[in-house]
């Protein structure tokens, strides 16, 4: 019995022995296994992250800040003279008070010069750039291209870092890009994103657009600062973000590295820039008017007008011409035309193909200086007459007469029909015909008077598109009117 109770114990000491070195070895074995369990990062993503931790170390001492200062004048009201008398000291009725704005540069010389956007500097009377290392300068303004948003300013500097130029129409879009700028007064701001698209216009942002879009994140105080690809070269100038918050919402918009380039060197050597004029007024081609112009696909630039003596009337170029390609290069639409026109070398040679009825045809012309153009004149108004005709059934005519063309801003010599109504929901109304517009044409026969537009209206079937040739206030374009 006793050598039964001695054996308990040392059964006891057994197992307890036996748990400690089975706890010991599965402690170990799990410990030495844990790292099988930590994700394994490819060498291609840590390269990655690197590379872009590099562009930025190269590229964001040649990203400047940039604050400008100047005065604002508040218009005076008929209460001015009452605030006056109760408030002769300076304070919150002050008629003007100093504004201050915030925006990034582009330092492109090691001796100074500086892009950036002309609404960053325009009309200051004080610039002030802060490099990287803080260090502060006073700028001044060398030149200005409110048309592109491009300004050039210089400090007095030696020896500043630059970024490398890229050629921008090599492009494509889903390419990685950084921007980089005071977003928010932030100094040196970095953001990454892809090209959204390349070549976007009618933004309403400048006069001449050529945007590439982004959507790296750009902010206020972005604006003038670089856009650049993974070789951590400027591909474009950061300009505008498209938001209904006034902050980021995806969308943001520079002026690419070649518009810039070529707007610079002109500011810098002749303190202005010179663009291209071949005189035609060109309007897009909707799909309704590519087939009345037997056209496939709407691409091309329809030639409404043309100034006499311009370089396209001495080429021979006649209104109703659609510009398909521009010294070899294919015109998409107006806005790449007007950019490549404007673009163009004073003097220069160029080589147009034309698409005259259903031919295509080679025309060369001299490019000459962009001349002074004179605004448009608003349309005015005249008495009713009714003209009823299928897909015009919807307007309400009258004759041109010297003193109605005056009052439309119109030359006393026209010709044509005087639109004086356009009926809610009508075809004219929904291709945008207007009252107060002359009507020249009605599918290609000239309309000079009330007699013509009822002899022509009155062959038209009901089920017929119509396209008209119309003159607003001295601006020619085309209308396609869909059948009624």
């Amino acid at each position: 019995m006793k050598k039964r109770l001695l054996w308990i114990p040392i059964i006891l000491l057994i197992g307890f022995l036996l748990g400690g070195i089975t706890y010991y070895l599965l402690s170990k074995t799990t410990t030495s296994s844990y790292p099988l369990f930590m994700p394994r990062i490819p060498k291609q993503i840590e390269e990655t992250s690197r590379a872009f931790s590099e562009i930025v170390k190269s590229v964001s001492p040649a990203v400047v800040n940039i604050s400008s200062t100047k005065t604002v004048k508040r218009q005076p009201t008929p209460f001015d003279e009452f605030f006056d008398f109760f408030y002769p000291f300076p304070d919150g009725h002050s008629k003007k008070w100093k504004e201050q704005s915030l925006g990034s540069g582009v330092v492109v010389s090691a001796d100074g010069y500086i892009v950036t956007n002309n609404h960053v500097v325009e009309q200051a009377e004080e610039i002030k750039v802060i490099l990287i290392d803080k260090r502060s300068y006073k700028a001044r303004v060398i030149g200005a291209d409110p048309k592109t948003d491009i300004a050039i300013i210089k400090i007095d500097a030696k020896g500043l870092p630059v970024i490398p130029w890229s050629d921008s129409d090599k492009l494509q879009v889903g390419e990685f890009v950084l921007a980089i700028g005071n977003a928010f007064g932030l100094s040196h701001t970095v953001t990454m994103g892809i090209i959204s698209a390349v070549g976007r216009a009618d933004v309403g942002i400048a006069d001449y657009e050529n945007f590439i879009q982004t959507d790296a994140a750009i902010n206020p105080g972005n604006s003038g600062g670089p856009l650049v690809n993974t070789k951590g070269e400027l591909i474009g100038i950061n300009t505008a973000i498209f938001s209904r918050t006034g902050g980021y919402q995806g969308i943001g918009f520079a002026v690419p590295s070649n518009m810039v380039r070529l707007v610079m060197d002109q500011l810098l050597k002749q303190g202005k820039v010179t663009r291209g004029w071949l005189g035609v007024t060109i309007q897009e081609l909707t799909p309704e008017l590519a087939r009345e112009f037997g056209l496939k696909v709407s691409e091309g630039a329809l030639i409404s007008d043309i100034a006499k003596g311009s370089p396209a009337h001495k080429a021979g170029i006649i209104r109703g011409d659609i510009i398909l390609e521009f010294n070899g290069k294919k015109i998409k639409d107006v806005s790449t035309l007007r950019n490549m026109v404007a673009q163009s070398k004073i003097g220069s040679q160029v080589e147009l193909k034309v698409l005259r009825g259903n031919k295509e045809i080679s025309v060369k012309a001299t490019i000459t200086q962009l001349p002074e153009i004179i605004a448009d004149a608003a349309p005015g108004s005249s008495p009713d007459m009714n003209i009823n005709g299928n897909a015009l059934s919807g307007i309400t005519v009258m004759d041109l007469n010297p003193a109605i063309a005056k009052q439309l801003g119109i030359e006393k010599d026209e010709r044509g029909v005087v639109i004086v109504k356009v009926e809610p929901g009508s075809p004219a109304e929904n291709a945008g015909v207007r009252k107060g517009d002359v009507l020249n044409e009605i599918n290609k026969q000239k309309v000079d008077n009330l007699n013509d537009f009822n002899r022509i209206a009155a062959k038209i079937r009901p089920n017929e598109s119509i396209l008209l040739f119309i003159n607003r206030g001295g601006r020619k374009f085309y209308a396609a009117l869909p059948p009624h």
